[in-house]
């Protein structure tokens, strides 16, 4: 099983309710395709370093996921479609960076209790 991270930005202008319902549609498409769900971080709503469309903020998430590799095409492909994405980015992680990410949630975990 390979370990994947997809963050993504979703447009400034959408509700609440909107956000949440893009957010389950693309965990859904995951663990309906034979993913497991590792993490999923709501960022919030952040200042972006350049406008992208016009606009200059939006809402980031963070999903982790393990998977043998082969729903990453069409998850992609569901990002694209989806206009109230702006960008998003995956990227299969190493022993090394699966190891930060563990050490990250924890260290986020204590930060929050």
């Amino acid at each position: 099983m390979n370990h994947y991270e997809t963050v993504f930005i979703l447009n400034p202008v959408l509700s609440d309710v909107q956000i949440e319902e893009t957010v389950k549609k693309f965990e859904d498409f995951l663990i309906n395709n034979g993913a497991k769900m590792v993490a999923k971080e709501n960022w919030g709503l952040k200042k972006l370093a350049y406008p992208i469309q016009n606009k200059k903020s939006g809402f980031y998430h963070l999903f982790e996921f393990t998977n043998s590799g082969e729903v990453v095409t069409p998850y992609e492909q569901e990002f694209r479609r989806d206009e109230r994405v702006m960008r998003f980015l995956t990227v299969k992680l190493d022993k090394h960076a699966v190891a930060w990410a563990e050490k990250r949630r924890t260290r986020n975990k204590t930060a929050k209790a």
